[in-house]
């Protein structure tokens, strides 16, 4: 079965103030990621950068992994390859995020439906950036 967004959790994830860490998250300017934890920013979000050089971007100190961040997160936004996405989303399970977000071009059917069935919205293939000015969010 193929994983369809569902709009009224797009526009609650992208309207309801929350902790994002973002995988895949650098320093580096060119990558959409630093874009986009930018863009989180702007829209509220508290934003956590993981990343296995756990490199402090936008302000935000960064973790290697999901289960270093202290204090847990709401969302986790994923900026990798599809092939690396599952494992990411189980340990997003794992630390008790609510909503995985899977980046525009990360797909991953298997992943998302763990997910789903472990209670954690999912939201893939698509963009905040893309989504929040398409739902009249910006």
């Amino acid at each position: 079965m193929t994983h369809v967004n569902d709009p009224d959790v797009v526009r609650r994830l992208l309207t309801t103030p929350a902790r994002w860490a973002v995988v895949g998250l650098s320093q580096n300017t060119a990558r959409t990621a630093y874009g986009i934890a930018a863009y989180l920013q702007d829209l509220g979000m508290e934003i956590v950068p993981v990343h296995p050089k756990a490199e402090t971007v936008h302000g935000a100190p960064g973790y290697a992994t999901l289960a270093e961040i202290p204090g847990g997160v709401d969302v986790v936004d994923v900026f990798v390859r599809s092939e690396l996405a599952g494992p990411v989303v189980d340990e997003a399970v794992a630390a008790g995020a609510r909503a995985v977000w899977l980046q525009l071009g990360v797909v991953d059917e298997d992943a998302a439906r763990r997910a789903a069935e472990a209670g954690v919205d999912v939201v893939m293939d698509t963009c905040p950036a893309i989504e929040a000015p398409r739902l009249g969010i910006v």
